[in-house]
């Protein structure tokens, strides 16, 4: 609870609040000066009737009459007395039932209510904050930003200019602290200078504008922001930003990349210290219909499959893993050991049928874009088409037509992406491409993360979250060490090898048995070893790189570490 002189100082910093005890105290003086006349009055009207009162009676009188008490004890008996006391109660039923209660709530009680809510959103840190992160803006992204920083115990603010935003995140249990974004003055009580990140994912005009008045205040603090357009970029970066996010561009890369069988090589997906993270597609490789105890992938590449992602879902791997068409291997090792693969692989490519792109906005082009890097054919339905492509590759009309969508290919292509920045659109799109194809590969974008399990449901194979892929690019330009987030549920972490685990073998400790995450590599003074071997007792001394889904991590620490 704040302290009464917290509250008045807050309360009497509002000009409003000061022009509003002005006036409530022009009404009570009035009411002062209005008992003070009736009493006066009613001492000389007494005189006349012949009787003697003391002018404490006087104000007595009047105020029992004003209230609508009247007790009765004290009457006129003259038609003019009885005037005056029906005037001094009709002018007292008006004054202090009516306009006093009125007034005092109005100009006093709800502002003092006011200023105490306020009074709960600070305004600045503590002097001793250090190592946290500064947010300017809550929306998707910072949401699911928060949520990863709250599991990883990272300090975070979010800065918000309304105070009745800021109360109601406070009420949602977010830190948040009060202030305008373009004053210096801010960023100095948010202790930007001792901060280990800004992100900014606001308008690109907001965001030129926090990073100019961040960058004032602390030199060499890192700030990230996004850019919806490309010309902000250079901008941005003229403003002080350490990092420039296009968040459309790199949505459009990740669609692109999640269309399985145009080739079977690999795609990294993330870097840890030497280790690659990387996705290989299984479709159309003599891989298919054989379990990994088959395939026996280490003999010939010293490669481990970590996990498999089976129609968007995320799988542990193991040796009666069966791969399908659908699957998509998740391998991590060394470049060399990767491009091992690749010369096995490189080979294998399906048929040349276009991909069909749903959708024709920044996301829808930027995918196009990716997929003609990679040499692969495309066909775009866009009912209303603001910006060109290639000759004969845009079709204009809308996508639940069954004859557009048939004139783009939907019956013979092995895949579509969904790019549509509406998230009911994409469900419907969804539906209606799985209606009229049991077997084909659908992508979809989803802008909320709510949305990622409706989409899977409507029959999306993959899911690409705006806002997960957003906060997974920002928590990882944090550079933590032991901490790497990969896509939607997937993430590498690093931890000191248990004691409880010292000297066994990967085998004996069965930890992808236990707890559903891999162990990829083990780091020890002479290096990283990818892959290492199961039947090589774990050192004590040394860390072990794991990787695993959000629950399988949960279960991971909940076995070895919290214990």
């Amino acid at each position: 609870m704040k302290s009464f002189t917290t509250l008045y100082l807050h309360f009497m910093r509002d000009r409003a609040s000061r022009r509003n005890l002005r006036v409530l105290a022009q009404f009570f003086l009035f009411l002062v000066a209005m008992i003070l006349v009736y009493s006066v009055i009613f001492h000389y009207l007494m005189l006349w009737e012949g009787h003697h009162h003391t002018w404490i009676t006087g104000i007595y009188w009047t105020l029992t009459v004003m209230s609508t008490l009247g007790f009765g004890d004290i009457t006129f008996h003259t038609d003019l007395g009885r005037l005056f006391s029906m005037l001094v109660l009709m002018s007292g039923t008006m004054f202090m039932l009516i306009l006093l209660p009125f007034t005092f709530i109005q100009f006093f009680y709800a502002p003092w209510i006011q200023a105490q809510e306020a009074a709960r959103a600070p305004r600045e840190l503590p002097a001793n904050t250090e190592g946290h992160v500064i947010l300017t803006h809550y929306g998707p992204v910072d949401a699911a930003l928060i949520k990863q920083l709250t599991q990883y115990q990272y300090p975070y603010v979010v800065l918000v200019p309304e105070v009745d935003e800021a109360l109601r995140l406070h009420d949602l249990d977010i830190q948040v602290v009060v202030g305008e974004l373009d004053d210096p003055e801010t960023y100095r009580r948010l202790r930007t200078d001792k901060a280990a990140l800004v992100a900014t994912v606001g308008t690109d005009v907001i965001n030129t504008n926090v990073a100019f008045t961040a960058r004032e205040v602390a030199e060499n603090v890192p700030i990230v922001a996004t850019a919806a357009d490309v010309a902000s970029v250079d901008v941005l970066e003229l403003a002080g930003c350490t990092r420039v996010l296009e968040l459309a561009e790199m949505m459009g890369r990740t669609l692109a990349r999640r269309v399985i069988g145009r080739d079977a090589k690999t795609h990294v997906i993330g870097q840890f210290d030497e280790l690659l993270i990387a996705e290989a597609s299984a479709a159309g490789t003599p891989l298919v219909g054989r379990t990994l105890r088959e395939i026996r992938l280490r003999d010939h590449v010293n490669l481990t499959v970590s996990g498999v992602w089976e129609r968007g879902r995320y799988q542990n791997a193991g040796p009666e893993t069966l791969i399908t068409d659908n699957t998509v291997l998740v391998l991590a090792g060394t470049r060399e050991q990767l491009d091992e693969y690749d010369a096995l692989f490189c080979i294998y490519r399906t048929s040349e049928v276009p991909i069909v792109i749903l959708g024709f906005g920044r996301v829808g082009s930027a995918t196009a874009r990716e997929l003609a890097r990679q040499s692969i054919d495309y066909r775009i339905v866009e009912k209303n088409a603001k910006q060109k492509a290639e000759d004969g590759k845009l079709i204009v009309g809308d996508a639940a037509d069954l004859e557009i969508i048939k004139q783009a290919g939907i019956m013979e292509s092995s895949a579509v992406v969904i790019t549509t920045h509406d998230d009911a659109l994409n469900v419907y799109l969804t539906l209606y491409c799985r209606r009229l194809r049991a077997d084909i590969q659908i992508i979809s974008r989803a802008t909320l993360e709510r949305n990622v399990h409706t989409l899977h449901r409507a029959g999306a194979d993959f899911v690409i979250s705006e806002a997960s892929m957003g906060a997974n690019a920002i928590f990882n330009l944090l550079r933590r060490s032991d901490v790497l987030l990969l896509a939607e549920g997937l993430d590498v972490f690093k931890v000191k090898i248990p004691l409880s685990l010292a000297g066994k073998t990967l085998t004996e400790a069965a930890i992808r048995q236990k707890t559903g995450c891999s162990v990829i590599a083990i780091r020890t003074d002479a290096g990283v070893q990818a892959n290492p071997d199961p039947n090589t007792p774990l050192p004590a001394d040394g860390e072990m790189i794991v990787i695993g889904s959000d629950d399988s991590q949960q279960e991971f620490l909940d076995q070895y570490l919290n214990r």
